[in-house]
């Protein structure tokens, strides 16, 4: 039998290298453990632009969140016309984990609450542009009767290029909020849970997708949310503060533009479809972007200029039965713009009224041939702004 000195120091070596063999398991994972976090993705320099709708009509009164159909087709049109890509909310997540590229400029397209207009109004328009789009809904106007859609409608579009996140059970407003906040810490982490556990079990068992993303109503978030997020399994929350996303923006607090309906907010959808040159695009050479056209434009593609208010213009004279009437330009940062037509020589030009600011400027043209309805494709080019020469100060002549 071994003594009692013995047994002991034979008894701590074996303590030690169990100690030792745990710690080493942990540190060291194998092909039956989970595998290490993923480093965060780097930023590629991509900008989405994320845009918010809420209800459409035709005839009831125009309001912030009432849109004409009439508008949202021309900013559906606006956005093809400049070139942009509009992305699935699939290609979004992808692109913000660092498993996917996507192209620079993309749009992605969201609509809040689940108003029947949706399907009656908007989807058409979607789905005739072949625009992916994303409704948040929030459980409690699901199949409500009257201006809600129902179940029938949402999976028909689910059918065609919609998918669906979750904007709470009650869509309670910040107001809502900040009273369940007063009535203290247990309680209103039980309202919070319910808003997000709750919507996100109901979508998924109704409409069997996987819910992982949330538009909070109102736009308010708190740390609490950010917990409850993050304990149901939401991956990627989306705000009403605007602005543009990279793939390094913060997961709980994602920019939209929210696109409001009245005239005087047009704006918003401008400055959300516009999208400065950033340190990649700046390092675009002019000849890069040198193409040929089938007509004469001005500036040339992928030409360097020394003026940010250039006059721009396209001669159409080669076009045969071109119906004057329906041509249409646009520039990027300005929409569609006023241009004056030369009949003699059917030129077609307009002068930038503001400073372009950014490196690079894209045009597009667009016109209809006579006794035809439908638009002809767009001829877009790019020319390029030679900025330090555009911001250097003329000087006076040297005196003799």
């Amino acid at each position: 039998m071994l003594n009692l000195k013995k047994y002991f120091l034979l008894l701590s070596l074996l303590c030690i290298f169990s100690a030792h063999a745990q710690t080493s398991s942990i540190l060291q994972p194998d092909s039956e453990q989970d595998p290490a976090p993923k480093p965060a993705p780097k930023n590629d320099h991509v900008r989405v632009s994320v845009l918010g709708y809420h209800d459409f009509s035709s005839t009831r009164k125009v309001q912030e969140m009432v849109i004409r159909p009439s508008k949202f087709r021309e900013q559906m049109q606006a956005i093809k016309d400049l070139g942009l890509n509009v992305i699935t909310l699939e290609d979004f997540i992808l692109w913000k984990q660092g498993n996917k590229q996507i192209p620079d400029k993309s749009i992605l397209i969201t609509i809040d609450d689940g108003w029947k207009s949706v399907y009656t109004d908007a989807y058409p328009i979607l789905k005739e542009f072949g625009y992916p789009f994303t409704v948040y809904l929030y459980t409690n106007y699901i199949d409500r009767g009257g201006s809600s859609m129902t179940s029938e409608m949402i999976k028909e579009m689910m059918q065609h290029g919609c998918t669906i996140g979750s904007h709470s059970v009650s869509h309670p407003m910040p107001s809502i909020v900040r009273k369940n906040q007063r009535l203290g810490e247990v309680a209103y982490r039980t309202f919070i849970d319910t808003e997000f556990g709750q919507s996100k079990k109901t979508l998924e068992s109704k409409f069997k997708q996987k819910i992982i993303t949330y538009v909070y109503p109102g736009g308010l978030h708190t740390p609490e949310m950010f917990q409850s997020a993050a304990k149901f399994g939401y991956h990627h929350l989306f705000t009403v503060k605007p602005g543009k996303v990279t793939r390094v923006t913060d997961d709980n607090i994602i920019p939209r533009y929210v696109i409001l309906g009245e005239d005087k907010h047009d704006y918003i959808f401008k400055h959300a479809t516009t999208f400065p040159a950033n340190a990649i695009s700046r390092s675009i050479s002019g000849a890069v972007l040198k193409k040929e056209l089938p007509h004469k434009v001005f500036p040339a593609a992928g030409e360097k200029i020394t003026t940010r208010m250039p006059t721009i213009s396209a001669n159409l004279s080669k076009i045969e039965n071109l119906d004057e009437s329906s041509i249409v330009m646009r520039i990027a940062g300005f929409g569609k713009i006023p241009v004056a037509y030369n009949p003699e020589t059917k030129t077609i030009s307009w002068t930038v009224n503001r400073p372009l600011r950014t490196h690079h400027c894209t045009t597009s043209v667009q016109w209809k041939l006579i006794d035809e309805s439908d638009y002809q494709p767009a001829m877009e080019w790019t020319f390029v702004i030679d900025k330090e020469a555009a911001y250097t100060p003329k000087t006076a002549p040297a005196l003799p």
